[in-house]
């Protein structure tokens, strides 16, 4: 997903100082008797500023999955493939950003979400963290999973396969032009991900189909995405207890190699997301929304949105002027984007529902077939 960097003074103004990497675990320090101990740092650059902690390189960070919420999450996505009767299991390293390398059956964890203070450096330049909460992480985990199973069984190269997903030979898109009212996708990321190329239709599906206690058969039924699940559902029992074609155990652009600091790679992030949105929704939303509560007590969009989801949805119904499946669609964006945000109810809520049916309307008018805006990837 794309993020944007803050418009306050010291958001996407990376100063620069000069620090020199400190050693990775902390002294110990003699602390008066009786004394409060708060929890010690795993690192010692815990304690460094936020200018300091960027003039460090990747490599100096010492990060690793063991220990961390990640290694529960990954273990969780490795239950998960259990309970399907799938024996595969995806390795996993950090890297600068989530992918599942062509050819290596394992996954690549964006570096920030290996530590809490390294996830507040990424919201302060980019806006967001991408599978920043748990639900989020898991989503991600079982598409790239989809990615990683692909590449262990040569999937892609199975006449069924693509006859059913299309040709993963297709050129990569730079960007794609989704149709929001097309039934032959499943919808799990969002941004209608799974329309950008036949292998994002494979792991978008993959994902649904794992996803624990999934309704697929519910919830599809009827559509012509059904018939990929069902694909699915019958290839897991192939495959299961299969071992891989492919047992490649390598990384690519694992962080413990690279050298380059923090600042150097959020200046070139930067650079690279300078670009038009893909949309409207994250402005529309900041109109309604703030990230800056006045107190503790503010309520949440995402929550907000949740609640009001059915009135607003059941109004704008009665108008007539946007199908069901259209403005679904467009609610489950704005509350994706909330979350990943982080914004809060502004204002009054008697106001808060004639603002939302306005900024609903806006977004299904942009996202009509005829003017939807590519969506970069």
């Amino acid at each position: 997903m794309h993020a944007h960097v803050n418009d306050g003074p010291n958001e996407g103004n990376i100063c620069r100082v000069t620090v020199s990497a400190p050693h990775n675990r902390l002294q110990s320090r003699p602390r008066l008797k009786g004394a409060h101990r708060p929890p010690k740092p795993r690192y010692a650059w815990e304690t460094l500023s936020d200018d300091q902690l960027l003039s460090l390189r990747f490599c100096d960070l010492k990060l690793v999955i063991h220990g961390t919420e990640l290694q529960e999450a990954v273990e969780r996505l490795y239950g998960e493939l259990n309970s399907r009767g799938i024996r595969f299991r995806p390795h996993c390293w950090l890297a600068q950003e989530w992918f599942s390398p062509d050819g290596i059956p394992g996954i690549a964890i964006p570096f920030y979400l290996a530590h809490r203070r390294l996830m507040s450096i990424e919201r302060r330049f980019m806006r967001e963290v991408e599978g920043g909460n748990r639900n989020w992480l898991m989503r991600i985990l079982r598409h790239e999973a989809g990615h990683a199973i692909d590449s262990a069984y040569r999937l892609r190269r199975r006449s069924h396969w693509r006859a059913v997903f299309g040709p993963a030979s297709l050129p990569y898109p730079d960007a794609y032009r989704p149709r929001p009212g097309s039934r032959r996708f499943v919808q799990h990321l969002g941004a209608w991900y799974a329309q950008a190329h036949p292998t994002e239709d494979f792991a978008e599906t993959f994902a649904v189909w794992l996803k624990p206690h999934s309704a697929w058969r519910r919830e599809y039924l009827g559509w012509p995405a059904y018939a990929k699940l069902e694909f699915i559902d019958g290839l897991a029992g192939e495959i299961g207890r299969a071992k891989p074609a492919v047992c490649d155990r390598g990384t690519v652009e694992e962080i413990t190699q690279e050298t380059r600091t923090l600042r150097e790679h959020y200046e070139q992030k930067l650079a690279r997301y300078r670009m038009p949105r893909r949309s409207g929704a994250d402005e529309m939303l900041l109109k309604v929304f703030t990230v800056a509560p006045r107190n503790r007590g503010v309520a949440k969009a995402a929550s907000v949105l949740r609640e009001l989801r059915n009135p607003l949805r059941q109004q704008l119904m009665r108008s007539g002027a946007f199908s069901e499946y259209l403005v679904h669609q467009v609610l489950r964006l704005m509350i994706e984007r909330c979350e990943a945000l982080g914004l809060y109810v502004r204002g009054p809520r008697r106001e808060l529902q004639a603002h939302l049916l306005w900024v609903i309307a806006r977004l299904a008018e942009s996202y009509e077939e005829r003017q939807l805006p590519r969506v970069s990837l």
